[in-house]
């Protein structure tokens, strides 16, 4: 009997672990914040600083022959593995630059900081006028 509530609190125990790691891999981060990694928008950015002064590509496709880069900023190495990875950023195929990791945590969150903060400041001012 012991062995088996033993066995039962282990099961439990085991269970909660697993739990709780699924539910901290389900949280989300999106664009311009810290953690993000994936494409991003740099529209106002005239030469955001990259990795590669030229976009690489990986099996080149048909369809992004004549298509510009898309600028990712990927978790460290990947760059360096790129083959090994693409697939994960939806990007095997793609002309693509890696933007430089200190400058998406420096200056492209900051500025989706700021302008997310501009765009509820205005929310709150029109739903006053309502």
């Amino acid at each position: 009997m012991e062995n088996r509530l033993m066995n039962r609190i282990l099961w439990l125990a085991l269970g909660a672990v697993f739990a709780g790691t699924a539910l901290a891999d389900d949280v989300r981060v999106s664009v311009g914040q810290p953690g993000f990694y994936g494409q991003i928008d740099i529209g106002g950015y005239a030469n955001p600083p990259v990795v590669n002064p030229q976009p690489v590509v990986v099996a080149p496709a048909p369809e992004y022959a004549n298509a510009p880069p898309v600028y990712l900023h990927v978790r460290p190495g990947h760059e360096k593995h790129w083959k090994e990875h693409c697939a994960e950023y939806h990007a095997c195929g793609r002309p693509v630059y890696f933007v430089k990791d200190d400058w998406y945590n420096k200056e492209y969150v900051h500025h989706h900081h700021d302008h997310d903060h501009d765009h509820d400041h205005d929310r709150d001012r029109d739903h006053d006028h309502d």
